[in-house]
Formats: C-alpha cells, sequence, structure tokens
C-alpha cells in the first residue's frame, strides 16, 4: 500500500467518525455523562468491536485505559480488559518489503519460518537460524507502522482539544498524562532499535536478577527487526502446563514481584508490559521475561514518595499513606485528609481479609472506586505505567489465588526490601557506615545552604499543584477587582452621556459594583 493510500485509509471520514465516538464514549464514561449534544456513549461490546478496527494506536491505548477503574465502571473494565493486542500476520507484500529493508537477501540465515509465530499490532515474531547455528526469534515491525501511529496520535491530538471544555482541571490533568505517556511510550515500541537499547539496558542493569532475559544480537538489528535468542517455556498462565512440569506458582510469583520490586523501587526502570504472553516458564522453573518495547523509568523523586507509600501501607499508618499519596501527585491540596485517612483504612480493612473471595473483592473494590470518583484525584503521567503493571502482576496472581490482592499477598514481599530501596544495608553497622560515608556531602551541602541564605540567593520551588493553591484566591481577588473597577468606569462614562436611560444605567452599574465588593467580602 502507497504512503498516499494508507494516508486515506487512516483519514477516512468513517474511520476518523468512529475515532470521535471512541473517545465521546471514553469522556462521558470519566465524566458520567449520558450525551454530548444528543450523542451518546457506545455500550461496551460496541467499543471494544470499534478500537479492535481502528488497529494499533487505540488498542494499546485500551489497555492502558483498562487499568483505570476510576474512570469506567466493571461491565466496561471487563470487556476492555479482554481486549488482546493479536492480528492477523501482515500481507506477503508488506512482509517482504520489511524483510527486504531489514535483511536484505537474507544471507545471514540458514534458515528461516515464513510463517510467524504470533501477531500483535506493531510486529510479529518469526523463528529462525543463524549461518553460524544459533536459534534466534525475528521480530519484525509492520510496514509503515510508524506513520500510522503517529497519525493515530496526531487524532487524538486534535479531538482532545476538542472536547477539553467537558473536563475539569483535574479530570483534563489525568487525561493528558495518560495520553502523554501513551505517546511516548508507543513511539518507543515501533522502533525495535528503542527496543534493542532497552533490553541491552535491561541485561546490564539487572544481571543477577533470577529472571532469564534474551540475549540480544545488534549487528543483525535494525528499526525495521529485532533479533534475539529463542527461548522455550510455556506461558506463565498456562496452569496445566505448570503443573505437568511440577513448578509450584508460589515461588514464581515472589520472584516476579521481587524483581518488580528491584525495577520500581530499587533502580526506577522497568518493564511496563508484564502479561502472560511476555512471561514464560521453562522446564527448570525459571522465569523468562519477553518484549522490551514498553520499557519506562520512574523519577528519584517519585520512587522515594513510592518506598513511602509502601512503608506506611505497611505500618498501617494511614495518615502517612495520604501524606505520601499527596506527595506522588495524586491526591490535590483540596482532598480531605480526614475522610481519606479513613477510607485507606476502610481499604486495608477490606483486603486484609484471608476468607474475601474475588467475586466479593472485585465488587467491593469498585464501590471503593465508586466513593474515590468525590475526591479531586489527578494522575502525574510518570506512574501511569506503574499501574498498569501493577494491575497485570495483580491479575496474574489471581489467576492462581482466588482472592490474591497487593496489600495482603505482595506488600509484605514489598516491606522486606525497602532497605534495598533506600540503597541502605540490612544491617545496624551498614546503615551507620552508609551514613558515616555520607557525612562529609552533608556538611559540604549544609555549608552551601547557610551561604545562600547569607547572600539572599535561596530560590524556593514549589510543586504545580502547590502553586495553583498558592495562586488560585489571588486570581480570584484579581477578578473580582477587575469586574468591579470595569463597572465603576462605566457607571461614571454613562453618567456623561445625553441619553434619557444613561442615568438609570448609571444606577444600576455603580449598585451592581457595590453587590459585588458586598458579596466578595461575604465569601472571604
Amino acid at each position: 500500500m502507497s504512503r498516499l493510500s494508507l494516508l486515506f485509509r487512516l483519514y477516512h471520514p468513517v474511520r476518523v467518525y468512529t475515532v470521535f465516538r471512541v473517545l465521546l464514549t471514553v469522556f462521558l464514561l470519566i465524566r458520567r455523562r449520558s450525551d454530548w449534544l444528543g450523542v451518546g456513549p457506545l455500550a461496551p461490546k460496541p467499543l471494544v468491536a470499534n478500537i479492535e478496527n481502528l488497529g494499533a494506536s487505540f488498542i494499546k491505548l485500551a489497555q492502558v485505559l483498562a487499568t483505570r477503574a476510576d474512570f469506567f465502571d466493571s461491565n466496561y473494565l471487563e470487556e476492555l480488559r479482554q481486549l488482546h493486542d493479536q492480528l492477523p500476520s501482515m500481507p506477503k507484500q508488506d512482509f517482504q518489503a520489511v524483510f527486504e529493508r531489514a535483511f536484505g537477501n537474507g544471507d545471514c540465515f540458514s534458515s528461516f519460518e515464513q510463517e510467524p509465530l504470533a501477531c500483535a499490532s506493531i510486529g510479529q515474531v518469526h523463528r529462525a537460524r543463524l549461518q553460524n547455528g544459533d536459534q534466534v526469534a525475528v521480530k519484525l515491525r509492520r510496514n509503515r507502522i510508524e506513520l500510522v501511529v503517529r497519525e493515530d496520535i496526531r487524532l487524538l491530538g486534535w479531538f482532545l482539544s476538542l472536547l477539553r471544555p467537558l473536563f475539569s482541571e483535574y479530570t483534563r490533568n489525568s487525561i493528558e498524562a495518560v495520553l502523554a505517556a501513551f505517546r511516548r511510550t508507543i513511539l518507543q515500541e515501533v522502533d525495535m532499535q528503542a527496543e534493542l537499547f532497552n533490553l541491552e539496558r535491561f541485561r546490564h542493569a539487572y544481571p543477577v536478577s533470577h529472571i532469564r532475559l534474551p540475549i540480544p544480537y545488534p549487528d543483525y538489528s535494525s528499526r525495521d527487526a529485532l533479533i534475539m535468542s529463542f527461548e522455550e517455556g510455556v506461558r506463565f498462565d498456562d496452569r496445566e502446563g505448570l503443573a505437568r512440569m511440577q513448578v509450584p506458582f508460589t515461588g514464581l510469583m515472589e520472584k516476579l514481584v521481587l524483581f518488580y520490586t528491584e525495577q520500581m523501587l530499587v533502580k526506577g526502570f522497568f518493564h511496563a508490559d508484564p502479561h502472560p504472553g511476555n512471561l514464560l516458564v521453562t522446564s527448570q522453573g525459571e522465569l523468562v521475561l519477553l518484549d522490551f518495547g514498553m520499557v519506562s523509568r520512574i523519577p528519584n523523586a517519585t520512587r522515594l514518595a513510592m518506598i513511602n507509600m509502601v512503608k506506611a501501607a505497611y505500618e498501617r499508618d494511614f495518615e502517612l499513606l495520604v501524606q505520601a499519596t499527596r506527595k506522588l501527585g495524586i491526591v490535590t491540596d483540596t482532598a480531605p485528609q480526614d475522610d481519606l485517612t479513613s477510607l485507606a483504612e476502610e481499604i486495608f480493612r477490606i483486603f486484609d481479609n484471608e476468607h474475601l473471595s474475588a467475586t466479593s473483592m472485585q465488587e467491593l473494590t469498585f464501590d471503593v472506586m465508586e466513593t474515590l470518583k468525590d475526591y479531586p484525584f489527578k494522575l502525574p503521567q510518570e506512574i501511569i505505567y506503574v499501574m498498569r503493571a501493577s494491575s497485570i502482576i495483580e491479575g496474574l496472581g489471581t489467576s492462581y489465588i482466588e482472592n490474591f490482592n497487593g496489600i495482603k499477598d505482595v506488600l509484605p514481599i514489598l516491606k522486606a526490601n525497602l532497605t534495598r530501596a533506600l540503597g541502605e544495608r540490612n544491617s545496624l553497622w551498614g546503615i551507620v557506615n552508609h551514613e558515616l560515608a555520607q557525612l562529609p556531602l552533608t556538611l559540604v551541602k549544609t555549608r552551601h545552604l547557610v551561604d545562600t541564605l547569607q547572600n539572599g540567593d535561596l530560590v524556593v520551588h514549589l510543586a504545580e499543584e502547590d502553586r495553583r493553591a498558592l495562586l488560585r484566591p489571588l486570581n480570584r481577588w484579581l477578578q473580582q477587582i477587575a469586574w468591579t473597577a470595569l463597572l465603576v468606569t462605566l457607571a461614571f462614562y454613562l453618567r456623561g452621556v445625553d441619553h434619557p436611560a444613561a442615568g438609570w444605567l448609571s444606577f444600576v452599574c455603580f449598585g451592581a459594583a457595590v453587590i459585588r465588593l458586598f458579596w466578595w467580602s461575604r465569601v472571604i
């Protein structure tokens, strides 16, 4: 398909309208509105069917949105979570074009299986053998997929601008954060060179993680293709396969949680797509992690806030937990502390219950999320994929243990590794040694702070939410002054106008100015 024909297909009026209907449905559900200009939301099954027809970008976006129980009710979430990233293989002509761009005439292979092992929205995987005898997996991206994704992102931006007036400031920030994180991640996914870079970084960052990672072949890889060692095993969610190999699930789950603790809380560099198709278990019980297209980094400040949140959660210090979520940027300053503390206590009481069934747990979860909608929450883009990965891991746990959840089953493992996450040693001497080693740097920082204060050069940086909270009363005050001044000026102007109604209008404007000032003084 030529570039022009592809662009015509992407911007066909029917497809553009479908994009509009899908996004409008999402926005109406978030705002809990029945319609917009007479157009209502799609039902769950038609919504998913339309997303599948729109292709790669929208499938990936829906998979991210499917982690947001605060956006959708249970009927929509159930359908969205069944949305699989599986498509037919590339047409022969497209496959030939991509293969020739990547490998020329294919001299590097002694054999290459034309039938793909797996096909997804971004690419497909083939089994092959190099000339040196190594068996490899070859991941080919779909022809012109980068163009498709970029144009879809452009469409998303247009419709977001159109629908912006529908949302409050906090909801708009959350949606824009989701789309910003999605845009950044999917553009990495469609570049096999970026995935190669991620895989190499993972192998360097986690050399002793007890998780097997594929071996890349950079000399044969390009933007169109990634070659890596071929890994054998059964899917993580294949219960019969694990039973046949006599591999206990609890050990695998603990290994996976420990690895993600290392990624999120220690290194801040993590694999954001640990779904069952990307996790294999070998006959020796090793865990293999595949597909490094969706990799994300956690800023250090966010990582430390997450550590404090885990610590507070484990110790059931609910006031500190709410404060930690504020630092993380999820809870705004206007949310009531006491109400949130009580809500957090209720959540922990529910999920600590060993006898709670999966169905009851899900129903209670949605009840809690419905309550949370009453508070001004937002979602920083740094933690969107943290939430996605955490949700997927918890889902893997529930496939083997009915009432598996993060509070009861995962939190103790996280707490046991907090000292490593904070860069400390487990022993008392290790902590003392660490603090002594940092003492010279602490003294230098103290001296620098004192000098800065003496010179009057101290600059205080406020978080965006704190800045808005401080400026909000000032903005309201300036608006009232501006309106009052305008009414008074208009009143004096009308007194000089030679018209029978001018005197009455002048009196009305002056009276409106007085009423505004009186009302404003009562409000403040």
